[in-house]
């Protein structure tokens, strides 16, 4: 059975057709309209009207004035949901959107629009414009556009989009056990899984008798048909401008010639739509999986990636595993932080620290030059106790743990991902396919071409100088902006070494800061204003660094949509990186670190005093910097994400409460809403894939990490899908079989997670010093840890102080003070050089690194090669689906040679027929 008729002889697209030819085929596809079908004829007549003022003005006027009750009656009968065309029978695949505004451009506007849009007409699209008096502002035409069922199944074999050829017969997976006890956290079978399990293989026109087509307006989704009409748009030429041909709606949209262009929503999100052909599954979104309330269902993912495509239904299931996996890491992280709680009162370092007796007794040095004054050890109780919570045996354990957690979770996410792309149609699909299709901008930049060594068809590219210098552009602004960061972090330190000693007087002289002075010393207040400070500074850096890296990108001219994307991304998460990390870094592996010692400190610039860690360690600080730019962002994140978007469509809609329900039609409600950008995603990814970097690189420091991102991401999901079905225009669906290049990012992190854990457990806490004198220098077998507070302290005589460092005042004139490091006494010979503990230690805390790390390192590759990346049942399904689709379309063959012969059909031989039976029985034996 044709059904095509004749329209199927007029099909010039074929599968491997370069650049140039899609564009010629876009114009020479020439629909042929039926009998008695409308010719769009009043939309023309209205459009030109607007536009192009009448000779006859009075005429003119009465006919818009007919035309203008005309349409407003059609509108009264039409649903404020419908997404038909006026006949109430095409649906409406795609909205162009454009302001009749009377500039200097505007002549040439028309031009190109008139010329796009007979174009569009010319590759089979059928088009219904709405003239700009039914518009709720007045000022706005929509175009709509219908993809019939020629052009669907036209570029449904270009796009080699697989359709159902039979239901699946192979037996669902044994129940789990645990079912009874998740059932509550269960969605109904309905919305989980909206439509039956098919085989499926590539379209082909030739085929159409193969396939399951009941009716030809349902058989694409609407996902394929707004993904099949953008894929005709990018593609669109609507004139040639100073020598050049141009085309793609992306350049209109940019030129101003049209304000928007997008695909609609199947009805409101908070009520289902009146028309019974609207399946309302925007509405179904909304009320399963869009409200926090139903926070701790599972996701509906077959029923997203049914309405906006594989690519978002891959973040969401990623986004969804990942906060899954978050759960175990979580519950491990608050047990070993409530050990710390526990244990706090035991913790020998700081009762000697808080006991008046040892450490109201032990005088330290001053921590600043000339103005600070000399300070009793118990002034830091309260910090050295709180600083146990983070900083005790747990530490090492759960340091192990999330290094073996992050390879569990991404190998699991493997797993996940392959079982995905089985029941989405997705295991043939190669990225190639899709994404190494020119990008129209590429096309239209590159003016020389050469000839494709495997197609052996002309087309065009970028000389190697040109790349050459774009990329040194490119890597140049990259690294100024790098540079840039890196200066103002050591602006951020210049600010903790100036106003330490501001610090420190204010609280010693103000009275009222008494009572807190024991809990926020001038250590803690000026790292915490620091990093109050570099937030800020991360956020400015972010908003003019995300234009920057659009605008190199946008120069190099990469050559596909995955080269693009891949550049961009890499180019944010470099700059992403060392932004949000590099004051944790600094704090973990730096301060403290090149302090020197009384009378031979070191100094920044030969002025300012490098910092010194508190007396319980640097780690409570890179908790603190850690738990503000975690928290920070996360809160940004979501006010960004949610209320700005929100108070944006309020403000955009406020005009058209007060209007009739049946003028405020779905076009115009999605045009209110906001622009869900092709960068959309890559915007989430970053998100998230910085936080993976927070709760992996420096969870040591920090075990609530997890909790914290936990926390954040069930709340994530639900502002994610709570925006993207209520607040942007549906975006274009797109397919993808993984996460991309953030996989290869995410394996990177993960093990260089297991150094930085590995450095902070060894330089910044205090666990190696405590174990080593433990074992080798405690002198106390019933209490093997008294004592450690005085042994980490070296002897500083204060007579040798110079000028430059001796405080301005002694008033109890003391005659030593006490600084942390492990150096010989004034009264050795050696004095004030490394003792010999301190190189035990330090040999200490390379052994335990490089321990550490191969432990884990083994522990990873073990389990990684224990877990294979496609799961048993999976594999079988996959070589079940291939063998009978294999046999479907060989038996398919076979009738179709037997019809041949019995009609006598020469062509049709004896030997044809019998290659075919032996093919399918090839086929059964593989």
């Amino acid at each position: 059975m044709n059904r095509l008729g004749k329209k199927a002889n007029e099909t010039l697209i074929e599968m491997a057709l370069s650049a140039d030819d899609d564009i010629a085929i876009l114009t020479k596809f020439k629909p042929s309209q039926s009998e008695g079908e409308e010719c769009n004829g009043p939309e023309t007549i209205s459009t030109s009207g607007s536009e192009i003022p009448s000779s006859s003005e009075q005429s003119g006027r009465k006919y818009n004035l007919f035309l203008k009750r005309r349409l407003r009656i059609d509108k009264r009968h039409q649903s404020k949901d419908s997404i038909f065309f006026r006949d109430g029978v095409r649906r409406i695949d795609f909205v162009l959107s454009y302001v009749d505004d009377l500039n200097k451009e505007w002549e040439k506007k028309l031009e190109r629009r008139k010329e796009f849009e007979s174009n569009l007409q010319k590759a089979g699209l059928e088009l219904e414009t709405e003239d700009k008096k039914e518009s709720e502002d007045g000022k706005i035409f929509f175009v709509k556009i219908h993809a019939p069922w020629e052009v669907l199944i036209t570029y449904a074999e270009v796009l080699n989009i697989k359709v159902p050829i039979r239901e699946n017969d192979i037996p669902p997976m044994v129940e789990n056990p645990l079912d009874c006890v998740l059932f509550p956290f269960r969605l109904p079978e309905k919305v989980m899984h909206p439509e039956p399990d098919y085989f499926t293989a590539p379209f082909s026109k030739d085929k159409q008798e193969l396939y399951l087509i009941n009716d030809e307006s349902t058989f694409f989704s609407p996902s394929m048909r707004n993904r099949i009409v953008n894929y005709i748009l990018t593609r669109c030429p609507y004139g040639t401008e100073e020598g050049k041909k141009k085309f793609g709606i992306k350049r209109l949209l940019n030129n101003g010639t049209y304000t928007a262009a997008y695909p609609l929503h199947d009805c409101q999100y908070w009520k289902k739509a009146s028309d019974p052909n609207c399946d309302s599954e925007r509405y179904t979104l909304y009320m399963e999986w869009a409200r926090f309330l139903r926070f701790y269902k599972e996701q509906p993912l077959d029923l997203i990636r049914k309405y906006y495509g594989e690519k978002i239904g891959i973040y969401f299931a990623w986004l969804g595993f990942y906060t899954e996996m978050l759960f175990l890491a979580a519950v491990v992280g608050l047990i070993c932080f409530l050990y710390g709680l526990f244990t706090m009162d035991e913790n020998m370092s700081s009762k000697e620290i808080c006991d008046p007796a040892i450490g109201g007794e032990i005088i330290m040095c001053p921590l600043c030059d000339r103005d600070c004054e000399y300070w009793r050890l118990n002034t830091t109780c309260e910090s050295s106790q709180y600083s146990h919570l983070f900083d005790n045996v747990a530490t090492l354990f759960f340091a192990i743990f999330m290094g073996i957690w992050v390879t569990l979770f991404l190998e699991f996410w493997k797993r996940r991902q392959a079982r995905l792309k089985y029941e989405w149609d997705l295991v043939d699909f190669e990225e190639e396919q899709q994404q190494l299709q020119l990008r129209p901008e590429y096309e239209a930049k590159c003016t020389q071409k050469k000839r494709n060594p495997v197609t052996q068809e002309m087309e065009p590219y970028l000389p190697l100088t040109s790349q050459a210098v774009r990329f040194c552009i490119s890597g140049a602004t990259v690294l100024f902006w790098v540079s840039l960061i890196i200066a103002s972090m050591i602006a951020v330190i210049v600010y903790r070494l100036a106003v330490y000693a501001a610090f420190a007087s204010l609280m010693e002289n103000t009275q009222t800061l008494q009572p807190i002075s024991g809990l926020l010393t001038p250590q803690l207040a000026t790292s915490v204003t620091a990093s109050c400070l570099n937030f800020v500074i991360i956020m400015i850096l972010n908003f003019f660094y995300e234009r920057i890296a659009i605008w190199i990108t946008d120069m190099e001219i990469p050559r596909t949509h995955m080269e693009y994307e891949n550049r961009l991304t890499m180019k944010m998460f470099l700059f992403q990186f060392v932004n949000y990390y590099s004051s944790c870094f600094y704090v973990a592996f730096f301060k403290g670190k090149f302090v020197g010692y009384p009378g031979a400190y070191t100094y920044m610039f030969n002025r300012w005093r490098n910092e010194e860690c508190d007396p319980a360690g640097c780690l409570i600080e890179l908790t603190t910097q850690l738990t503000i730019v975690m928290a920070g962002k996360q809160i940004w994140g979501n006010i960004q994400e949610a209320i700005v978007p929100w108070i944006c469509n309020w403000w955009g809609r406020r005009k058209a409460r007060n209007n009739p329900e049946n003028l405020y039609s779905r076009w115009e409600q999605d045009h209110d809403l906001q622009t869900f950008g092709a960068l959309g995603l890559f915007y989430e990814y970053l998100e998230m894939v910085i936080q993976f970097g927070f709760i992996t690189l420096f969870v040591a420091s920090f075990p609530l990490a997890p909790l914290l991102a936990l926390m954040n991401n069930i709340l994530e999901i639900r502002v994610d899908s709570w925006k993207l079905t209520t607040q942007y225009r549906r975006p274009v669906a797109a397919k993808a079989h993984s996460i991309g290049v953030w996989q290869e990012i995410l394996n990177g992190m993960a093990i260089l997670s297991v150094v930085t854990n590995a450095f902070i457990v060894a330089f910044t806490s205090d666990m190696i010093p405590r174990l080593v004198y433990y074992y080798a220098y405690s002198e106390n077998e019933d209490s093997p840890m008294s004592g450690y507070i005085n042994n980490s302290l070296s002897v500083f005589l204060i007579s040798d102080f110079p000028e430059r460092n001796e405080p301005n005042e002694n008033p109890e004139n003391f005659v030593v003070c006490r600084y942390r490091d492990y150096r010989y006494p004034p009264e050795h010979e050696r004095k004030y050089l490394h003792s010999m503990q301190f190189w035990h230690i330090l040999a200490a805390k390379l052994a335990f690194i490089i321990i550490m790390e191969h432990v884990v390192f083994i522990v990873k590759f073990f389990v990684a090669w224990m877990i294979p990346d496609v799961p048993a049942d999976v594999k079988a399904k996959i070589k079940r689906e291939k063998y009978l689709t294999q046999k479907i379309l060989h038996e398919y063959e076979l009738e179709k040679l037997k019809e041949r012969l019995c009609q006598g059909d020469k062509r049709a031989t004896e030997k044809e027929f019998i290659a075919t039976e032996g093919r399918m029985e090839l086929s059964r034996a593989m």
